[in-house]
């Protein structure tokens, strides 16, 4: 039986609900209003892309601007790089499906088709608005390292291109989405560590280098000094390969594209064996955020072997203090290896703290749909595919959080109803309706505790605030 101090009950509480849905209406209308026309410039631009991931960071691509100086009048001397944008051009797809803009010469030689998408923001951004992709940390192609000149002329090179880099990350229609790497002559310890410290300053936020200098590799006591000041000036360290080497005489990966797909990942896995086994990461400290393209190569593959040979060989523990094992979170490896078990050995491996999204951006090579890998392997956990799409990557080069994307993520929810009605998230269930009167709203009322239900409660209803009812 419901009781007349119910009904006042009701009455009361069914106005106070009127009187809260009128303010909640007036001050979400500015918030419609700005919905609205942002559902109006979307639908003349096309339908709204949902981004469920839109704050992923891919922390290895590379850029090349349209032009630079020519070295070889200079300089002097021959063989260096430049981009014919006349002449003939090949058919066909060369990555991220565009067609070839220029071709990247070295002296009178083709060396590789290259696309607009390399020095053109626009075209960038084009690409990682349709992939959900919030940033992106630009790198040069280690063509233009130019290690094998002489210190001084390498190190103008690195200041140039250092410049450009954050030029392109700094235009305005990179909408703050463009980070850069700088990249350093190591030839040259000292004008190496001056170039990082003016990098530094004027806005890149690591360095680019490769996997070795000549005979030098990454344990060398030079190229260990120099990434000592890398961690004195917390500075984050790329390592790429640049160059592939050839496997006993007559250089057996010459063929079939063999120096790209299996010479760079082995120089790759050298490059972290000799790390360890060189000592390196045992005189260098803990801080040092250094991170190795292309999934560390084959190392996940064989650090078994490694560890093995460690324990059972004493020859073969080098200056190493612990098992090669022991070293795993020493360093961070990017998500380039295009094959969800191989990612799963990567992930357990080195850890999913240790893993940063990377594409390899916008060579042909690279992932073409950027963190697809990550975002659709089912042995990941949410917490795992987050840390490796955005959060490591944040951590590791000391990103600011990206507020673009947070905005994105609301925008989202305010434009649901452009969506096909199979992409709207449910509503969430209606409260019960008050007995004797039409159910109301999308919250729930909050009832006296003497207000009686007739029958059981829906098992939806979770009253609040006001005790249990009975």
């Amino acid at each position: 039986v419901v009781t007349p101090v119910a009904i006042l009950a009701q009455d009361s509480l069914a106005a106070a609900a009127r009187h809260a849905r009128r303010a909640a209406d007036a001050c979400c209308r500015p918030r419609r209003m700005f919905a609205t026309r942002a559902a109006r410039r979307a639908a003349s631009e096309g339908p709204v892309p949902w981004r469920p991931h839109r704050r992923a960071v891919d922390v290895h691509a590379h850029f090349l601007p349209k032009s630079w100086p020519d070295y070889a009048k200079r300089f002097g001397g021959d063989n260096w790089p430049w981009l014919r944008h006349t002449g003939d051009k090949p058919d066909g797809v060369y990555g991220y499906g565009r067609k070839c803009d220029a071709m990247l010469m070295v002296g009178e030689a083709e060396f590789r088709p290259v696309t607009a998408a390399c020095w053109d923001v626009r075209e960038r951004l084009r690409d990682l608005d349709a992939m959900g992709v919030g940033r992106q940390i630009i790198c040069q192609t280690p063509l233009l390292f130019q290690w094998h000149r002489d210190a001084a002329t390498a190190a103008a090179l690195a200041t140039d291109f250092n410049d450009m880099a954050v030029e392109m990350a700094r235009d305005s229609a990179a909408q703050g989405r463009l980070e850069a790497l700088c990249q350093v002559p190591l030839q040259d310890v000292d004008r190496a560590c001056a170039e990082v410290s003016r990098a530094k300053r004027t806005g890149h936020v690591g360095v680019q280098i490769g996997n070795h200098h000549g005979a030098r590799d990454l344990d060398d006591d030079r190229l260990v000094a120099f990434l000592q000041h890398c961690a004195d000036e917390d500075f984050p360290v790329l390592v790429h390969p640049w160059e592939m080497s050839p496997v006993g005489p007559g250089n057996r990966t010459k063929d079939f594209m063999m120096a790209w797909t299996v010479g760079m990942p082995m120089e790759t896995h050298l490059s972290i064996s000799r790390m360890i086994l060189g000592g390196a990461f045992d005189r260098l400290p803990e801080s040092l955020r250094i991170c190795f393209a292309h999934g560390g190569g084959a190392f996940p593959a064989l650090l078994g072997r490694m560890d093995n040979a460690w324990r059972e060989r004493s020859i073969a523990r080098g200056k190493a203090q612990r098992p090669p094992r022991e070293y795993m979170g020493r360093f961070y490896v990017d998500s380039a290896v295009f094959d969800h078990q191989v990612l799963k050995l990567l992930v357990e491996t080195v850890g999913a703290d240790r893993v940063l999204l990377g594409s390899d951006y916008p060579f042909p090579l690279g992932e073409q749909q950027i963190g697809q890998l990550v975002k659709t392997a089912p042995q990941l956990s949410a917490q795992q595919r987050d840390a490796i799409l955005f959060r490591n990557a944040e951590e590791c080069f000391k990103l600011p959080p990206d507020r673009t994307a947070q905005e994105e993520a609301s925008m989202e929810e305010l434009l649901v109803d452009l969506r096909q009605p199979s992409q709207r998230p449910r509503r969430p269930p209606c409260a019960p309706a008050l007995p004797g009167r039409p159910q109301r709203g999308y919250t729930g009322y909050l009832l006296p505790p003497d207000l009686r239900w007739i029958g059981s409660p829906p098992p939806i209803f979770e009253p609040r605030g006001f005790g249990t009812l009975a």
